[in-house]
């Protein structure tokens, strides 16, 4: 099993919507040599973290895809060539963008280095995250916590009004 996060809060280098540009990366994911996409969670609005005075909200989710994974490498140079085609910069940490990929989980596995470091380092702090990650894998159990998304989801009670999910 494959976690991918999906977030945006810019429109993409065609002008689409974050909400066009997560759809449309959700697509591009299950086209991806060897994968399908067994899931796709609801769509969330949540600030941005940290706070960034004048960036606008993002819609995030997750993305559960199944098949026969690529080396950790190849699947983020994929990931990171669906970023390009949304128009994604990065021109400071944290900043805002157009699209963002991030592999939460490949299959269990977990190292330290070289990038990408598995699983996610921070997806375990990100209510933005477990949230839509239940939607696919509520039985998902962090590889290296060994704690449930629910249990990760309890300890982050104080950014439960941060993270809303679109109708």
């Amino acid at each position: 099993m494959i976690i991918i996060a999906l977030g945006a809060n810019l429109p993409s280098a065609t002008g689409a919507s974050p909400l066009a540009s997560c759809d449309a990366a959700a697509v591009a994911l299950g086209a991806l040599p060897g994968l399908r996409l067994a899931a796709l969670s609801r769509w969330y609005r949540t600030d941005p973290i940290p706070p960034l005075p004048g960036a606008p909200p993002y819609i995030n989710g997750v993305a559960r895809l199944e098949g026969t994974p690529p080396a950790p490498r190849e699947l983020l140079t994929m990931l990171q060539r669906i970023e390009a085609e949304a128009g994604r910069e990065r021109p400071f940490p944290n900043a805002p963008r157009t699209l963002d990929l991030d592999i939460i989980d490949l299959d269990g596995l977990c190292r330290a280095a070289p990038d990408p470091i598995l699983p996610h380092p921070r997806a375990h702090l990100r209510r933005f995250v477990l949230e839509p990650l239940r939607d696919v894998a509520p039985g998902w159990v962090h590889p290296i916590l060994h704690r449930s998304v629910e249990e990760l989801l309890a300890d982050l009670a104080d950014q439960a009004s941060a993270v809303t999910a679109l109708p």
